[in-house]
């Protein structure tokens, strides 16, 4: 019975028409129906069937390409996170003590931090540390030969042992980590003793060297950080007011390279570069007020003394760069009508990612700096002349005045008597 059917599907209202354009033209669909099947009912059903079945593969065909698309989006999430899984084990980071700025488009986390030091780099600037303090130990036994004194020997006698003993928690460090025995809870525990021992050893030292110094002017010395860390720092114990203007002035030595780092750094809750002096990998000199930034013309970075000052106004927010007791700079529209917040922590050789921390060592300060002072009013040019080239008193910052007592150090970061004249003689 199938063989009707295929004519009268064939050969039926169509046919005439057909025949008139050719059979070449035609197109010829074919149904089985069962033996008790309707045939216009078979026909329609087959239509129908045909635009189901090809809307059904073309949603198929979207949901396959939705689903790869997918997949190779999961695909490239899982080498990312496996890239950073394996620069996590390859690494063993040491956090040490102010851990936590950069510079990345100035968001919080805000100077783009490098990758920190990874721990033998870590144990090698422990290790420069340390020749660093023998150093100054072996400036105290000159001292002492010069002034016999029991007390003073003795010390040294302590210190020269602390060291010793020091160097050997450095050194079984070293082995612990070569040998991979060194589990994070063992490496937090042994950075804490060597820190704290670090700590120790470098207040005897100080105390030690005060009896070379208490007959000096409280504001004659100096601040050394010889090493680029993110442990070494001085903390201002005064925090700013709030300031509509300001001037920053200090004596500064540097041929670190790149960049010298961050001199100092002001954080604010909620705002980690509310005043930052920032001289980081090849970039110039910058001062940022609120996360806002203007590169300073100076050029400074040849290992010896420089006297630099930056004034600002919140006023059109106008500034000005002196070096040497010159204007080299001057600009505006850096951060207008913005005024300096206060209770925030002031950081000298460090810049923060957090209120008082989250320092990295990339942006670190290398150098020596001096007699840093605040005032919270523009200076004249003659005023920052005379302070320069010492030819009037020296003026003392009315909101911050270098004075040992207002500064406390960590870290390693030592004090020098410092004349700020002597090498203008």
């Amino acid at each position: 019975r199938l063989l009707p059917l295929l004519l009268l599907l064939l050969l039926g209202p169509a046919l005439g028409p057909a025949l008139g354009q050719g059979l070449g033209q035609t197109r010829f669909i074919c149904t089985s129906v069962p033996l008790d099947g309707d045939v216009c009912a078979a026909s329609a059903l087959g239509t129908g069937s045909a635009e189901e079945l090809k809307g059904t593969v073309l949603q198929l065909r979207e949901t396959v390409l939705q689903q790869k698309e997918t997949i190779m989006n999961q695909k490239e999430t899982i080498r990312e996170l496996t890239a950073k899984l394996g620069r996590c084990e390859s690494q063993s980071v040491l956090e040490l003590p102010g851990e936590g700025k950069g510079r990345k488009g100035f968001s919080k986390n805000t100077m783009g931090d490098l990758s920190r030091p990874a721990a033998a780099e870590t144990l090698s600037q422990l290790g420069q540390t340390l020749q660093s303090l023998k150093t100054r130990l072996e400036n105290l036994e000159q001292f002492s030969r010069m002034n016999s004194s029991s007390q003073t020997n003795n010390l040294k006698d302590i210190l020269q042992n602390k060291i010793d003993d020091l160097e050997k928690q450095v050194l079984s460090r070293v082995n612990s980590l070569e040998e991979g025995k060194l589990s994070p809870r063992n490496e937090s525990e042994e950075r804490g003793k060597i820190e704290s021992t670090l700590t120790s050893l470098h207040q005897r030292i100080s105390d030690l060297e005060k009896g070379q110094k208490d007959n000096r002017p409280p504001d004659r010395f100096q601040l050394t950080f010889p090493l680029r860390t993110n442990y070494m720092y001085a903390k201002v114990k005064k925090s700013l007011p709030e300031m509509y203007a300001f001037s920053i002035c200090m004596w500064i030595k540097s041929s670190a390279s790149p960049g010298m780092g961050t001199p100092f750094s002001y954080a604010v809750p909620g705002q980690a570069n509310e005043l930052v002096l920032i001289e980081w990998g090849n970039n110039p000199m910058e001062i940022l007020i609120n996360d806002k930034v203007a590169k300073l013309p100076f050029a400074i970075n040849d290992g010896k003394w420089h006297h630099i000052c930056v004034t600002w106004t919140t006023r059109d927010g106008v500034w000005e760069a002196y070096q040497d007791g010159t204007q080299t700079g001057n600009g505006e529209n850096l951060a207008p009508y913005h005024p300096i917040k206060p209770q925030g922590v002031l950081v000298l050789g460090q810049e923060q990612d957090t209120l008082g921390g989250g320092f990295d060592a990339t942006q670190a300060f290398v150098g020596e700096l001096a007699h840093f002072n605040v005032w919270d009013r523009k200076l004249s040019p003659g005023e920052v002349y005379g302070l320069a080239t010492c030819s009037s008193k020296a003026l003392a910052g009315n909101v911050i005045a270098w004075a040992e007592a207002n500064i406390d150090i960590y870290g390693g970061a030592t004090k020098w008597t410092f004349e700020a004249c002597r090498q203008l003689n």
